[in-house]
């Protein structure tokens, strides 16, 4: 935890987290409080009281006596203790002082609404200013520019601004960058019941990491939420998501900000392709991160995973009462990587045997005939697809509108069949502006949430499915430690630049990736003396130094099959881009992939595998992994390609050995742990995959 570790803990707080001073107050101070309506000095008094806190508030401000029923203190000296927290509801340019002030008199953590912004200010800026004070003191601080938070389970509500939210305890943590985003999921949906909220704001320092951290922490925590900006404590995140995965407590982000300027500077094409957020992405995959893509998928994902059942095997189990938008879930499913379960002969037959003449036995379920009976018909056919063992969950597609009898029945079946299975039931909606706010409500409560709108709950069960299927993965390490002929990291060292394509080819030979046989050759004599001896055909690529992508300028000759040839191709390179040539065996045909590697600043090497040859930056087809892991990990990287296909033998052909690929992929995965301090980027592009295996044919290492 950035600014935080090695905090101690006050003595008065035992053994709890260092962040319960902030999050869990015994007594608050409120600077700047005043008695004025919509204001933030008024508002987060009245928001504590409503909130149930239960120690001592104490408003603080020299005009005034009393407000809102409590006796205000001219000052923090005037006050009867030192407090837990401070709340600093005050303008930019009495912050500073504020704060100090806040600090000597002993309280233990603070909250900061304004921007922390002056006009003219000098250096280091405020923010800075504010961050060292804090730290000096091991002080947590939530913003500032933040919106407060809502501590549920210590009835600790610390917010500037007014909302209709009532008291309700939940399982869900959120934790937001954004002030807007906290606000539009903890003010408006109260199916959405949370255990702590909190709008994080610029993290002065106190970071994402350390809120995750505390939030893990606490019993009632089911799922996290994250709208993330950026990660400012990277060790402290990863520390805080290895702890979520111990304790099996899904994390679902919503991570903005995916492309990055200097991405078109890398010199490599796993560079140009990887921008900041191939680190996200392996980071993600690693400690089984849920990415969500907006505020609608990530608030459909809570709400399913807050009902508190996993996933079983298989997957999704659907009912309608429509035709037509059973069609239309179909479809989107397809759309979005949601499976349906593949009901058995026996579930079939109980559903025909109950279903009204005409309609389909099948998953999904159509079951609306004329309407007769139809809650104890739902409740039947619903069961009976629960009860197969291919089903992992079961959604109920219906526009829920309250006042509706068909909807209250439509209720009562959900909870009919919820009750008589343990597996995860949900309702979902194909129009998400229904009117349904009360059966919603009562539905959510009774632990079936309805979920609005038929992408994001799709797109829901898919995370409910991926984050059983993560749970399940085996540990991965890499099958071996690989010890290299030549020390690298000692060869590498004070050089910069590109590798010659030779040594760069070496280099990944040392690491056991199967590589062309090639030589270096500054005449055409020496060329056709090289391509008898590696064996014809052969190709003839330019080894100029400075010649990065070599294709790009007419700087590749393939398939030369005599002399003739090489004589051909070597004066017309030698002519255009300079004597220097590579000679190298031309490789069988098979499908080309892509190796990349891009050391981030914050999360280390990353590991690129993607489409290859020309298609590598035009498909951008690419699945990321953080470095080193096994022949495992490097078969899911494989499986998430759409290339995947081609490797699988598309129209005839024969497979691809995936096995000898992965262990290619895992072995590269060392390499990047290893030489990540000396590498900035690395592309092996093309790497081609046949029925006999994987060999590197082409490589561009370009060092620190």
């Amino acid at each position: 935890m950035e600014g935080l570790r090695g905090i101690a803990t006050p003595a008065a707080l035992g053994d709890k987290h260092p962040l319960a001073p902030l999050l869990a107050p015994r007594s608050i101070a409120f600077v700047g409080a005043s008695p004025k309506a919509n204001t933030p000095g008024n508002d987060v008094v009245r928001m504590a009281l409503r909130g149930g806190f239960r120690g001592a508030l104490y408003p603080v401000n020299p005009n005034y006596g009393e407000i809102e029923g409590l006796t205000c203190y001219s000052s923090l000296a005037a006050l009867p203790e030192a407090v837990d927290l401070a709340v600093l509801a005050i303008a930019n340019g009495r912050l500073e002082q504020a704060l100090e002030e806040a600090i000597r008199l002993g309280a233990r953590s603070a909250v900061i609404f304004a921007s922390c912004y002056l006009e003219d200010d000098r250096d280091p800026p405020l923010t800075k200013r504010l961050a060292a004070l804090a730290r000096a003191a091991g002080m947590p601080i939530c913003g500032g520019n933040c919106m407060g938070f809502y501590h549920e389970t210590a009835n600790t509500w610390i917010c500037g601004f007014p909302s209709p939210r009532q008291p309700a305890r939940g399982s869900i943590t959120l934790i937001s960058h954004a002030g807007s985003v906290f606000g539009a999921l903890a003010h408006n949906d109260p199916r959405l019941k949370y255990n702590l909220a909190v709008s994080a704001g610029q993290e002065l320092v106190t970071s994402a990491a350390d809120y995750l951290d505390y939030a893990l922490d606490q019993p009632e925590t089911r799922v996290v939420g994250l709208f993330l900006e950026t990660i400012r404590d990277p060790a402290g995140f990863m520390r805080a998501l290895g702890k979520a995965v111990a304790r099996r407590i899904p994390v679902v982000a919503l991570k903005v900000g995916r492309t990055e300027a200097s991405a078109a500077l890398a010199m490599s094409h796993s560079g140009a392709i990887a921008g900041n957020d191939a680190a996200y992405a392996a980071l993600f995959d690693k400690f089984g991160v849920i990415r969500v893509d907006n505020v609608d998928e990530m608030a459909a994902t809570l709400l399913l995973f807050a009902q508190g059942r996993p996933a079983q095997a298989g997957g999704i189990a659907a009912i309608h009462d429509s035709g037509g938008e059973r069609e239309l879930v179909i479809d989107l499913a397809q759309d979005h990587g949601a499976p349906f379960a593949r009901i058995s002969p026996a579930t079939t037959a109980a559903l025909r045997a109950r279903l009204e003449y005409g309609l389909e036995p099948v998953n999904p379920l159509d079951a609306w005939g004329t309407g007769q009976g139809y809650i104890d018909l739902f409740t039947d056919c619903f069961t009976a697809l629960m009860k197969d063992p291919d089903t992992a969950l079961g959604i109920f597609f219906n526009d829920l509108r309250d006042a509706s009898y068909l909807s209250v029945g439509f209720s009562e079946v959900c909870k009919r069949v919820h009750a008589a299975t343990d597996k995860p039931v949900a309702l979902a909606t194909n129009y998400s502006q229904v009117r349904h706010d009360k059966l919603a409500l009562a539905l959510t409560e009774a632990g079936i949430p309805v979920l609005d709108g038929t992408i994001p709950a799709l797109q829901a069960a898919r995370h409910l499915l991926a984050h059983r299927d993560f749970l399940a993965r085996s540990f991965d390490p890499p099958s071996s430690r690989l010890i290299p002929p030549r020390n690298w990291a000692e060869a590498l060292k004070g050089r910069s630049g590109a590798l010659p394509e030779a040594e760069a080819l070496a280099l990944l030979a040392d690491y056991g990736i199967p590589t062309t046989p090639a030589r270096i050759v500054g005449s055409v004599e020496e060329a056709c003396a090289a391509a008898r001896e590696i064996g014809f055909p052969v190709v003839c690529k330019t080894a100029e130094p400075g010649v990065l992508h070599k294709s790009d300028v007419g700087g590749v000759k393939l398939d030369l099959k005599d002399e003739a040839d090489i004589a051909s191709a070597y004066a017309d390179l030698a002519a255009r881009l300079g004597p220097r040539v590579l000679v190298a065996q031309m490789a069988r045909p098979g499908t080309e992939i892509a190796l990349g590697l891009v050391h981030d600043r914050q999360f280390g090497p990353v590991v690129m595998v993607a489409a290859g040859g020309l298609l590598v930056e035009i498909l951008r087809d690419a699945s990321y992994a953080l470095a080193p892991f096994g022949a495992e990990t490097a078969r899911r990287l494989i499986d998430g390609l759409a290339v995947r296909r081609l490797l699988a033998g598309a129209r005839g052909a024969t497979p691809a050995d995936l096995g000898a690929l992965a262990e290619v992929i895992a072995r590269f995965s060392i390499l990047a742990a290893d030489l990540s301090e000396r590498i900035k980027e690395l592309d092996v592009n093309p790497l081609i995959v046949g029925p006999n295996g994987a060999i590197a044919v082409d490589a561009l290492v370009v060092l620190r």
